[in-house]
């Protein structure tokens, strides 16, 4: 089992750059991170959605989530619901297409099992990409705690050839749903320092930025985006390895 769950992290993430640059949404840690599960499942020569299967146990395990018995089947349950009840929206040639995630979900409580079908919605994005797509391997965003860092280093991996990513910091904050930061120095150091920390740590790249003030408020941030050499990628990996060993014991 030990072997299948670490080849199960080792999938790749693959989305269109317009799904990652272009839409706007909300969700928590673990939406995310199912989100992105599901994902790695869809296979190069897809042509349509399936109805993707996982069990609740492997999907802890991949995670890193701690494997505990009821507890963890509710809460997915309950998080799965939300996914369903959650649109988003997705700028399309200057128009706002509203979004949603999963079209269907089945759980089967006795194996523990759930199968779930993407939103047929989400095919352009996600099927049989020819250009403008970013690849990423799903083991770099399973040991980020933050919701903020995950989304902020998907950004950045679309951008990654470039060498950077500008963009004014109102409309990163709304991008990630953080108008509630007034305060630069909230949001500073609560979203970017966090995430920048935990990209550094855990990820394959690594992530500096600089601030531009126009008049005396900070109005835009650059940030710099660097390939690790593959011993620092392979350090990544061991830290997440031992967090991972901590939570489930795998």
């Amino acid at each position: 089992m030990k072997k299948e769950i670490e080849e199960l992290r080792g999938y790749n993430i693959v989305k269109h750059n317009d799904l990652i640059q272009r839409s706007r949404y909300h969700l928590t840690m673990q939406e995310q991170k199912i989100i992105l599960y599901l994902i790695s499942k869809i296979k190069p020569n897809d042509t349509d959605f399936q109805l993707y299967e996982f069990q609740i146990k492997d999907f802890c395990e991949v995670c890193g989530i701690e494997v505990v018995s009821g507890g963890n089947y509710e809460t997915i349950k309950n998080t799965i619901l939300n996914l369903i009840n959650k649109s988003f929206w997705l700028n399309i040639e200057g128009k706002y297409v509203s979004m949603n995630w999963v079209e269907k979900a089945i759980i089967s409580p006795n194996s523990g099992m759930i199968e779930i079908r993407l939103d047929k919605d989400m095919k352009p994005y996600l099927l049989e990409l020819k250009e403008r797509f970013t690849v990423y391997n799903l083991y770099f965003t399973l040991a980020m705690k933050s919701k903020y860092s995950l989304r902020i280093y998907e950004l950045l991996k679309s951008y990654q050839n470039l060498g950077g990513y500008e963009v004014e910091i109102e409309h990163l904050k709304n991008i990630l749903f953080v108008e509630k930061y007034d305060l630069f120095a909230d949001f500073k150091r609560f979203v970017i320092d966090t995430a920048v920390k935990e990209i550094n740590e855990v990820s394959d790249v690594l992530v500096s930025y600089e601030l531009e003030k126009e008049g005396r408020k900070f109005h835009k941030i650059k940030f710099l985006i660097t390939p690790k050499y593959k011993k620092d990628i392979d350090e990544s990996i061991r830290t997440w390895k031992n967090i991972a060993k901590i939570l489930n014991k795998n």
